[in-house]
């Protein structure tokens, strides 16, 4: 399908408190995603949680704190003009949505190797925002591989040698229940990766406020 009138560029926003231009070639890629991100106060909540595991754990590959996020639709590597004509239509989805109350909870992994804290809170309302993120980017004709959405927020990989660090850190969240919070704003970013096998970094490619209060709500 090809892109509507709808999918045009607009304005560009920070990543966290980081303001970022991104201005690259039209023929350039790069990794794209559609996320929240929860507010510094829970995100240092979480960490103070988890210094125990960062202690005794130093090996994992552990996600800079000002990154931590919840991806709602990752569309993997994209040509960077397909990403910038995502800017219009997320901010018209944004200013028809309403904020959510969320909270991070406890501690899990997948399979070993992938450390993540979990999500409560009005779930119905973030499934129903992540199909409607998702509905909006392929009305823009932009195709990506579709996961049943399992709300969490990746906090570390293990290395390749190493089995037992992250089902161990995970444990040291066990009863871990942190404060409500509102995800108010909705974010797409870009992500690069440092060297062959380094860490990734992520910069906003833009950000719309949530609706906050319903009357206001289009």
């Amino acid at each position: 399908m090809p892109p509507g009138p709808a999918c045009a560029i607009g304005p560009a926003s920070a990543w966290g408190k980081k303001t970022s231009v991104i201005d690259p070639s039209p023929t350039a890629a790069q990794h794209a995603f559609i996320a929240l991100a929860p507010p510094d106060d829970a995100k240092k909540e979480l960490a103070h949680a988890l210094n125990p595991a960062y202690a005794a754990y130093p090996d994992l590959r552990w996600n800079r704190i000002e990154d931590w996020h919840i991806t709602l639709a990752f569309l993997g590597e994209l040509p960077v003009g397909a990403v910038q004509r995502l800017r219009s239509p997320l901010a018209d989805l944004a200013a028809a949505r309403p904020s959510l109350e969320l909270a991070l909870v406890g501690g899990g992994h997948f399979d070993e190797r992938v450390l993540w804290s979990g999500i409560e809170g009005d779930l119905d309302r973030l499934h129903e925002l992540a199909e409607a993120v998702r509905a909006r980017v392929r009305d823009c004709g932009i195709t990506f591989v579709t996961r049943p959405l399992r709300p969490h927020l990746t906090l570390a990989r293990a290395r390749r040698y190493d089995s037992a660090s992250v089902p161990a850190a995970a444990a040291c969240l066990d009863g871990f229940a942190g404060r409500p919070w509102q995800a108010e704003r909705l974010h797409l970013v870009g992500s690069t990766v440092r060297g062959h096998s380094g860490p990734r970094r992520y910069r906003d490619i833009g950000a719309w406020p949530l609706v906050t209060d319903r009357n206001e709500m289009r």
